[in-house]
């Protein structure tokens, strides 16, 4: 409530009504800064429980979720404050607040009077305030008129035009860039495409939904080449991540889904300042033997660090592949064991695993013989250490319970554990792996399950190439939909390399 102290009213009826209205703003804007203050707090310990010991009970998304939630209350309740009680947002110094890169579209606000309303004086400019605002402008479907004239020759009566330009599906309608806008949806968004057709209804234009399937089929043959190619990419390495996630397949004859799974090969040479690119291929099969990785992995030769599966340790018998095991996976057991029972000795493992990560932080970025170094001096004697703590503790702990199998599985796999001491470009633990499984488990959610083994070969193409644009920090949908008006366009087979992500220009 605005008050002119100048020009206070005599009667006492009115003043009385702004000291009630006065106190009650007095009382609203308390309990306002009260709740705000409590949803802060909330905030805070959300916050805190991703470094803290129940770290690991929240799933990321779901927390985040939680974090979209309380923040938006403390909006709503900042909105009911008058200007001058709400915080503003913090923009950190020296930084534009918005990207440069963004198209700015100028309003300019002018005064309605050019001469002073204090002594009437002509007005001239001294300066101004600049202030910017985020828009969004909603996307928008389009139609390209391909125009091609037609030239008739009076002297010998021949007709000459300019041939039809390819298209990336024979007689379909989506241009390059439609075509890249699903595939983005569907497999980076996780949209699904039942849903896309209502969004383009939306806008006036009906596309039926299998109609956006044979669109996805007809842009997925293009792209199969440049999986290959960064399959060989990939398995080029001497050092590769590997896991596997279930996907859901409807299985028609059986009126239910099957188990299908994807294979996830990726490569990451920057914890090492390695200088190749970071890459991750996928691979999709309908069972989870161990025949499938094998034939994956048939070219390859080198270090392939993995989680327990028992899959992957067929791989080393003809001696062209060592496995390195995952200390993430070891520190799991152990971390769900002290949470539900508050073990001392699994206290201390986690104690003693930690130690190993502290190291490892410090040493992130280092050259691989720079990490080998540091790892003999500072990590070698915790190993050399825990080995026979643990052998002690399994000797005086119940041979059948939790906790022995805990320490049995850190003892089974020690030799793959202890790897990464003798070689700098080994890391700790499979999560690079993990993250680019992560999107997977989203798509699972939302896609509910692939259609056919078909269906489930397409997700493992698209999601190679954008996991791996990702990687490489460029926009999946700039680089999709120019690949495939390039390849449309006839871009030579022999130079698919240049589309990849980290040597591709706009």
């Amino acid at each position: 409530m605005n008050i002119d102290l100048a020009a206070l009213p005599d009667d006492v009826g009115t003043l009385q009504r702004m000291v009630r209205t006065l106190a009650a703003e007095r009382v609203n804007l308390t309990a306002a800064q009260a709740e705000i203050e409590r949803l802060r707090l909330i905030v805070q310990k959300l916050q805190r429980s991703q470094f803290g010991r129940r770290a690991e009970r929240l799933d990321y998304d779901q927390l985040q979720l939680g974090f979209d939630d309380l923040n938006a209350d403390i909006a709503r309740v900042e909105a009911t404050l008058p200007p001058s009680a709400a915080k503003a947002p913090r923009v950190p110094a020296g930084r534009p607040s918005l990207p440069a890169h963004l198209p700015r579209e100028d309003m300019r606000l002018e005064l309605d009077h050019q001469a002073c309303p204090c002594c009437g004086g002509e007005l001239h400019m001294i300066g101004e305030t600049v202030s910017e605002m985020l828009d969004y402008v909603p996307a928008r479907l389009r139609v390209i008129r391909i125009c091609r004239p037609r030239y008739g020759c009076r002297a010998c009566g021949s007709i000459h035009q300019a041939p039809a330009p390819e298209r990336p599906i024979a007689k379909g309608l989506a241009s390059p860039g439609l075509l890249a806008h699903v595939l983005i949806a569907k497999y980076c968004d996780h949209l699904p495409l039942y849903r896309q057709s209502q969004i383009f209804s939306r806008h006036g234009v009906e596309i039926d939904r299998s109609t956006l399937a044979n669109w996805v089929g007809g842009a997925c043959w293009w792209l199969e080449p440049l999986q290959a190619r960064l399959a060989a990419h990939v398995f080029g390495s001497t050092k590769l991540f590997a896991d596997d996630t279930p996907i859901p397949v409807l299985d028609p004859g059986r009126g239910r889904t099957k188990t299908g799974r994807l294979w996830v090969y990726a490569r990451d040479d920057r914890p090492w300042s390695g200088p190749e690119p970071p890459a991750a291929v996928y691979f999709y099969s309908p069972d989870r033997r161990s025949e499938r990785p094998a034939a994956h992995l048939r070219e390859f030769r080198g270090v392939l660090q993995v989680d327990g599966y028992a899959g992957f340790e067929r791989l080393t018998a003809p001696g062209g592949i060592v496995l390195a095991a995952c200390w993430a996976h070891a520190r799991r057991k152990f971390y769900d064991l002290h949470e539900a029972t508050g073990s001392l000795i699994a206290a201390e493992a986690l104690r003693r695993i930690a130690e190993l990560y502290a190291i490892e932080g410090s040493i992130r970025g280092r050259s691989a013989e720079a990490r080998r170094h540091a790892r003999y001096t500072s990590a070698r004697p915790l190993i050399e250490m825990m080995k026979p703590w643990l052998e002690m503790e399994l000797g005086r702990v119940p041979p059948a319970g939790p906790l022995a199998e805990a320490i049995r599985y850190a003892l089974a796999r020690w030799p793959a554990l202890t790897r990464f001491l003798d070689d700098g470009r080994i890391e700790l633990d499979n999560n690079p792996v993990e993250r680019a499984i992560r999107p997977i488990a989203l798509g699972r959610k939302n896609h509910l399950f692939a259609g056919s083994d078909g269906g489930g070969v397409r997700w493992a193409t698209i999601c190679s190439l954008i996991a791996t644009a990702k990687l490489n920090n460029v926009e999946p949908y700039a680089w999709l939909s120019d690949v495939l008006q390039r390849m449309t366009d006839g871009h030579p087979a022999s130079r698919l390399d240049e589309l990849l992500p980290w040597n591709w220009r706009p």
